[in-house]
């Protein structure tokens, strides 16, 4: 049974945003807690916790590649029990090796905000279309920018999300967030889980680019993902509709950020290791080597901020993305990015 922090919460909805009004209770504790500190392992998991994504992944079965559609199914970067990235497309196909679901956070924060960003790896980015590529691993994601009101959750206020070379930018219904040096690409909707609203996000079918729901979405099969800290299910299938994903801190002992510098892992600072094993490429143009990045080396390939800018200088980006009438402040208390 998933540990959580109890919520008694007042939920009001005021210009469309979402604020959190009343204390909460730590059931392990006892303990009435405020606002939450990212200085905090404990408090920064409370926080992913509770702005992670109710996440649509589209899924497709056609063509050699797609595993009967397993490899749309999010996963560990080591699901296959070793730090080797370069033998992940091959291993995806070895039933000894399920895929249960996971995700990976970060929590950044300065005195204005928070700024999380969620991680969703699969072990291919795939095709079925001669006149495309594919490669090995693939890491897309999003930043949520959370503003710290007093309360113990904040309220988010945006996200930008990551599909493939471009970033997309979002806010909820009735956020006073504008357009700034990047376009505002649409509205950010909720989802009610476990008593609590989770912004919605989906991503597409073998290439697994993310943008909030609807602007992707399941068409035809697809898995539902819902969050947990604890649980990391398996999908029975390629159209299972609740399946939890479990969370991970990227800053956790031996974890992703630990690992940065393993060349087994990574073929470059930031690039998963990745070949042409396996059948990777066969039936495409061909197989690209070391393409999927993690969050210090995610790039917009025409915007301002420099590559890596979501993870290593969050409040600089939504600043330079959005017009936004608050201050944000980019003297950060908690980023180990930095």
């Amino acid at each position: 049974m998933r540990m959580r922090v109890r919520r008694s919460i007042c939920i009001s909805v005021m210009l469309g945003a979402l604020s959190a009004c009343a204390a909460n209770t730590d059931e392990t504790t006892g303990s009435t807690s405020a606002e939450l500190s990212a200085q905090n392992a404990a408090d920064r998991a409370a926080l992913a916790l509770h702005w992670a994504p109710v996440h649509y992944q589209d899924v497709d079965q056609t063509g050699s590649h797609a595993l009967g559609g397993a490899a749309d199914y999010i996963a560990r970067y080591d699901y296959d029990g070793d730090l080797n990235g370069r033998n992940n497309w091959d291993n995806a196909a070895n039933a000894s090796y399920p895929l249960s679901a996971h995700a990976y956070y970060s929590v950044a924060e300065t005195s204005t905000h928070w700024f999380i960003v969620y991680v969703f790896f699969h072990p291919r980015d795939w095709s079925d279309f001669y006149f495309d590529s594919e490669h090995e691993n693939d890491t897309e994601g999003v930043l949520f920018t959370v503003a710290r009101d007093g309360s113990q959750y904040g309220v988010l206020k945006s996200a930008v999300t990551v599909a493939h070379s471009d970033f997309f930018s979002f806010v909820p219904s009735g956020v006073d967030w504008k357009t700034g040096a990047e376009s505002v690409d649409g509205t950010l909707s909720f989802e009610t889980f476990e008593g609590s609203p989770h912004p919605v996000t989906a991503q597409e079918a073998k290439g697994h680019g993310l943008k909030a729901r609807p602007y992707y979405d399941i068409n035809g099969d697809g898995v539902v993902y819902y969050p947990s800290l604890t649980n990391a299910g398996v999908p029975t299938g390629p159209n299972d509709r609740h399946v939890s994903y479990k969370l991970v801190d990227i800053f956790a002992s031996g974890g992703l950020w630990d690992n940065r510098n393993n060349a087994s892992l990574f073929g470059s600072y930031g690039s998963f290791a990745g070949d042409n094993s396996g059948g990777c490429g066969s039936g495409t143009i061909g197989c690209d080597t070391n393409a999927a990045n993690t969050p210090w080396n995610w790039d917009d390939h025409d915007d301002g901020p420099a590559g890596g800018a979501l993870a290593n200088d969050p409040a600089g980006l939504v600043k330079n993305y959005f017009t936004i009438p608050e201050a944000v402040s980019t003297t950060y208390t908690y980023n180990p990015y930095r």
